[in-house]
């Protein structure tokens, strides 16, 4: 038999359990990577990352047309290659492409 104070009780843990699963999921989204631009926000400070300027490049990339993500792009570098070629020399990403692709934008062959 199910009294009031079994009821409450168990209405009590239910909400502890809610509210420690939305406090929980709170903090997992604030530990996300905040990137602008190609900058990493760094304890306050905008700090130019390898991380966010691949971002930047799949953004970019996107504008010009190509369907890439940009963790494709970190994880594969003849994919960071090809995409520094089709739109490497956009000034936004120029700096990034010098790394990938450091001959330059010329013929390979």
């Amino acid at each position: 038999m199910v009294t009031a104070i079994h009821l409450a009780r168990t209405v009590g843990f239910v909400s502890v359990a809610l509210a420690s699963a939305a406090l929980g999921t709170s903090t997992t989204a604030a530990a996300a990577i905040a990137c602008k631009n190609g900058f990493q926000l760094v304890q306050g400070n905008y700090l130019s990352t390898p991380y966010c300027q691949d971002d930047l490049l799949a953004k970019v990339a996107r504008q010009y047309g190509m369907k890439v993500s940009s963790a494709a792009i970190r994880e594969n570098p003849n994919l960071k290659r090809d995409v520094c070629r089709f739109v490497g020399r956009d000034i936004r990403v120029q700096e990034n492409c010098l790394t990938a692709n450091p001959n330059g934008r010329g013929r390979s062959y």
